[in-house]
């Protein structure tokens, strides 16, 4: 840039036209520098727009039309589909949200609906009991399987009894709302499922206790007879245990040997044999670690 152009003299005549023209073909190409991207653009100009910038023509015969420009914008891949769950792999299928289905899945995310859901079919399986009352019935489903799952165990020497089956909504408030008061809300909601959100109220699972009655829902539980017997062969009878070890980020609670969950033979002794230790996992549900 000249920083005093006016000091100095200007040529006179064609000179000073000549140098005229050079100023103003210098204006514009700093102009023109100053408008233009430091980079070039991605996309290749248009035909419309290498068309406008070209000088324009007169003529009486009709231009001819632009020849296209090809797209050179990549093609768009469609989103790739979300993987199928474990599960679709079986032959047959259910409801993960039908509280009447073995497959339904409720958890800290998934409540049940109706929340005070009632089995329709309460039994009494002719197992061995240690309660009473609607803490000693299951669905009908659950009590035949549990009642083969018993008399097998027995045949291996292994002394198995119900601790607790179902549970209503009423007696889960009055379940949960003691953990609260004892524990406060935090460490109750790693216990015990709020109203609505438990699976003893579906009939489809149910505590086990060890025919001694040693460490009843204790973590040391899962060392006795009855808790490594039904690790290992729970899944022939339709059952797995629902909630594991360590997968409390999946499942919302911590490891509970006591409890297990009837999902049905097929689908259990697929989760055995593909190592799917949760029912969030082989079913294909977002884990639920705590409440919304």
């Amino acid at each position: 840039m000249c920083h005093d152009c006016a000091s100095d003299p200007l040529p006179s005549g064609s000179s000073r036209r000549s140098f005229a023209r050079f100023l103003a073909a210098g204006a514009g190409l700093t102009v023109l520098a100053a408008c233009t991207p430091a980079e070039p653009p991605a996309v290749a100009p248009s035909s419309s727009a290498s068309l406008s910038a070209s000088p324009a023509v007169t003529s009486a015969s009709p231009s001819p039309s632009p020849v296209p420009v090809e797209s050179t914008t990549a093609a768009v891949e469609p989103p790739a589909p979300a993987p199928a769950s474990p599960s679709a792999a079986l032959p047959r299928q259910f409801s993960l949200t039908d509280p009447a289905s073995p497959w339904l899945v409720v958890n800290k995310h998934r409540p049940l609906v109706p929340g005070e859901y009632v089995p329709a079919d309460l039994v009494q399986p002719n197992v061995r009991l240690a309660v009473s009352g609607e803490a000693a019935l299951l669905n009908s489903t659950t009590a035949a399987a549990a009642e083969a799952m018993f008399a097998a165990a027995a045949r291996d020497g292994v002394v198995m009894t119900l601790a607790s089956g179902y549970r209503s909504y009423g007696t889960q408030v009055a379940t949960y709302n003691g953990y609260v008061a004892a524990r406060g809300q935090a460490d109750a909601d790693t216990s015990s499922a709020r109203p609505g959100y438990s699976e003893h109220q579906t009939g489809w699972a149910f505590d086990i206790g060890d025919g001694g009655g040693a460490c009843g829902f204790q973590p040391c539980f899962a060392d006795q007879p009855a808790a490594v017997w039904a690790k290992a062969n729970g899944h022939r009878f339709g059952f797995v245990v629902r909630y594991p070890w360590m997968f409390h980020p999946i499942t919302g609670y911590y490891y509970e040997p006591w409890h297990l969950r009837f999902i049905g033979v097929e689908a259990a002794t697929d989760m055995a044999n593909r190592g799917i230790s949760t029912v969030e996992e082989y079913f294909g549900v977002e884990a639920a670690p705590g409440y919304p």
